[in-house]
C-alpha cells in the first residue's frame, strides 16, 4: 500500500520546480543517451533536498552498463544538478541522489510493480539529535 501525503502549498511549490528541472533533464538525456526511457524522483520533504532520489531508467541493464562505459553517468548527473539548480535547488552529493534502474530488473524483480521497487530507495529522515526519555 502506497500512502501519499498531501504536500504543503510551500513543498508543492518546490516539487512543482523539482519536476520541472527533471523533465528539461529528461528530455535533454532522451536524445543524448542511447536505451534511456524515463527518470522520476521521490522526497521527504521534511529533509529536503538531502532526501531526494532520482531514478533513472533504462530498458535494459546492459544499456546502463554501455552509458557507464561511456561515462555519461556523469553527464546525466550534471545535466539533472544544473537544471536543480536553475529552480533554486542545490543538492550537495549528486551521486548519492541519482540512481540507475531498468525495466527490465523491475520485470524480473518486482513483476514490473515500479512504486514497489522505488519505495526501497526513499531516504530515510536524519535522526533527531536530541533524545527525549
Amino acid at each position: 500500500m502506497t500512502v501519499i501525503m498531501k504536500l504543503s502549498k510551500t513543498n508543492q511549490k518546490i516539487d512543482n520546480n523539482v519536476c520541472k528541472a527533471l523533465t528539461i533533464a529528461c528530455e535533454s538525456s532522451l536524445h543524448d543517451v542511447a536505451g534511456f526511457v524515463w527518470l522520476t524522483h521521490r522526497a521527504n520533504y521534511t529533509n529536503f533536498p538531502a532526501s531526494l532520489v532520482i531514478t533513472c531508467v533504462f530498458n535494459t541493464e546492459e544499456e546502463i552498463e554501455a552509458m557507464k562505459a561511456l561515462q555519461q553517468d556523469d553527464t546525466m548527473m550534471a545535466t539533472i544538478q544544473k537544471q536543480l539548480l536553475k529552480v533554486g535547488v542545490v543538492v550537495k552529493n549528486i551521486k548519492k541522489s541519482v540512481h540507475f534502474d531498468s525495466e527490465q530488473a523491475c520485470q524480473a524483480k518486482h513483476d514490473g510493480q515500479w512504486a514497489d521497487r522505488l519505495a526501497l530507495r526513499i531516504v530515510k529522515q536524519k535522526p533527531n539529535a536530541r533524545r527525549v526519555h
